[in-house]
């Protein structure tokens, strides 16, 4: 059986430029990968993530489609630009084929069904989705001391804002003083994962405080999932802005990415929903090449 399609997508452009690369396999109606050669395809294809994309034959008129994600690591419940990226390289799929824009699906992953929606921005694809319920809890001291310490922010830079957010997983928002500070970050990545892994933390997503009109920046490292440092993770930003929409904070533009020569933006807004505030998150993305996965 031949391998599956592999597209290479960029996701969460900044002034259509930079963003993260992310491999977006197509699957066919049975499994033909295993595990162990989906964790191969994203290191094959020098990405940190891959998305693995099964469209439903004979559903409406708004398809329903499987999502999953890999590192190299192992799978993981949600990833945000993953999301964006396969939103985009179907809508990319659709315009060729001339479908109504925007192009919108059911959404399915492992832990949930939500909709998303593309549509083209000139060379490019506008996506955007609902990433869901976000829970909000304050790190215990020993949480708090030891992610701090790896990361080399002091305790008055941080203040008291840090929060233990969860989206499928739980991570840790860090707020740092201002966009230098940021900057200058330069963890201990051992001592970070071994923290990490310790209570079951997805990673550190560290960010500057925003300016009046909801801009900032951030950074993430997960090197517990294989990713030391994150080009863009959307649903970090989506935790982010549910703990800053109770401060009065409903849109965010985030950049990151920089800190790696690949300048991204996320941008999130926060409305009321039953379980606390709701997030759409967004980004735009480019699908640069298509071919097969590498090694499988």
């Amino acid at each position: 059986m031949s391998a599956p399609p592999l597209a290479l997508v960029h996701a969460c452009l900044r002034d259509g430029a930079g963003g993260s690369p992310t491999a977006v396999v197509l699957e066919e109606a049975r499994p033909t990968l295993t595990d162990a050669e989906r964790r191969r395809v994203p290191v094959e294809a020098g990405t940190s993530h891959a998305v693995y994309v099964r469209v439903h034959p004979g559903e409406p008129r708004e398809p329903t489609v499987d999502l999953r994600f890999f590192t190299a690591e192992g799978e993981l419940p949600a990833c945000g630009h993953g999301t964006v990226a396969a939103l985009a390289y179907l809508a990319y799929l659709a315009s060729r084929n001339g479908a109504p824009e925007p192009w919108r699906a059911t959404l399915r992953t492992s832990g949930r069904v939500f909709d998303g929606w593309s549509e083209p921005r000139g060379a490019h694809f506008a996506a955007a989705f609902d990433p869901g319920p976000v829970d909000l809890r304050e790190p215990t001291g020993t949480e708090r001391a030891l992610a701090l310490t790896a990361l080399g922010v002091a305790p008055d830079e941080s203040g008291p804002d840090v929060r233990v957010a969860a989206m499928g997983r739980e991570r840790l928002l860090v707020p740092v003083p201002d966009r230098s500070a940021l900057a200058a970050l330069t963890p201990d990545l051992d001592r970070l994962r071994d923290a990490c892994d310790r209570f079951g933390l997805l990673g550190a997503y560290v960010y500057s405080p925003p300016s009046p009109s909801g801009s900032l920046a951030a950074r993430m490292f997960a090197p517990s999932i294989g990713v030391p440092e994150d080009i863009a993770n959307a649903n970090s930003s989506a935790c982010l802005a549910a703990h800053l929409a109770g401060q009065g904070t409903a849109e965010l533009t985030i950049d990151m990415g920089d800190a790696l020569g690949s300048p991204a933006t996320i941008t999130a807004r926060a409305h009321s929903g039953s379980r606390g505030p709701r997030i759409r998150l967004g980004g735009t993305a480019s699908v640069d090449h298509t071919r097969n996965a590498p090694g499988v």
